[in-house]
């Protein structure tokens, strides 16, 4: 159900995460064109139950051309590979995106990990460049001259005797631990993962970030929530993006 070449394309965009389930109408340039909704994740999510629960969540948004989903998770092309919040033997290669396609409008879908859709967003396009949600974990996604780099699930990496990223960082360690301590925690990471990758930029975002109380390095930026939603923009930006010596508003 794609537009005519010249009509404004219109995207939704979703953003899946442990705690809560986003979604809104985005324009081609990752613009909202609608408040951006949300609900909790459904505890013990299955596919079917994280399906159903979008669906309803989208219900009485206006009609969209194209579907950009973020998963916190390892994707490969329209499959879930893992799904590390939810301990579901069903989300093992589950045809997400294309599932999700036919119960909503049957609109072409792409699915990208989550912290990858929030980095097409914020990332300039040069350098290396990397983008770290904290929420109910720890997603990163890493790009280089604005390409996305083979994901990497640093979130499962030890990083602290045996405890992982998600471990140290998550949600659950900033209630238990406390904010002055996982600030510290958080600085920490910061310094390890430059040591680790060298990036030229980081920009940090999900909901955690707003708990950010020490001072940043130079090349850190804070990001807004929303990045997670307008990043789908970019990950249609071949099919909405104007042909070459053509205006933008040609036929």
């Amino acid at each position: 159900m794609m537009r005519a070449a010249g009509k404004r394309m219109r995207i939704l965009a979703i953003d899946i995460g442990g705690s809560h389930l986003k979604a809104a109408l985005i324009d081609a340039r990752g613009r909202m064109l609608t408040d951006r909704l949300s609900v909790k994740t459904p505890a013990r999510c299955t596919p079917h139950t994280m399906i159903s629960t979008l669906v309803k969540l989208v219900a009485g948004l206006p009609e969209h051309d194209l579907l950009a989903v973020g998963f916190p998770g390892v994707v490969q092309g329209d499959r879930v590979l893992t799904a590390p919040h939810w301990h579901s033997k069903k989300w093992v290669n589950f045809a997400l995106a294309r599932n999700l396609s036919r119960r909503l409008s049957g609109a072409p879908a792409r699915l990208i990990n989550d912290a990858e859709m929030q980095g097409l967003a914020v990332i300039s396009g040069k350098g290396l460049e990397l983008a770290l949600t904290l929420g109910t974990g720890a997603g990163t996604g890493l790009f280089r001259d604005g390409r996305v780099m083979p994901h990497l699930e640093l979130a499962h990496h030890p990083v602290h005797k045996s405890k992982t990223y998600n471990d140290y960082i998550g949600d659950a360690a900033l209630r238990k631990a406390g904010k002055k301590q996982w600030n510290k925690r958080v600085a920490r990471v910061l310094n390890i993962l430059y040591s680790l990758l060298h990036y030229d930029r980081i920009f940090i975002g999900g909901g955690n970030a707003a708990h950010i109380a020490f001072q940043l390095p130079d090349n850190a930026t804070l990001v807004s929530n929303d990045a997670g939603l307008s990043g789908g923009a970019m990950l249609w930006s071949d099919v909405t993006r104007p042909a070459r010596g053509r205006s933008r508003h040609s036929q």
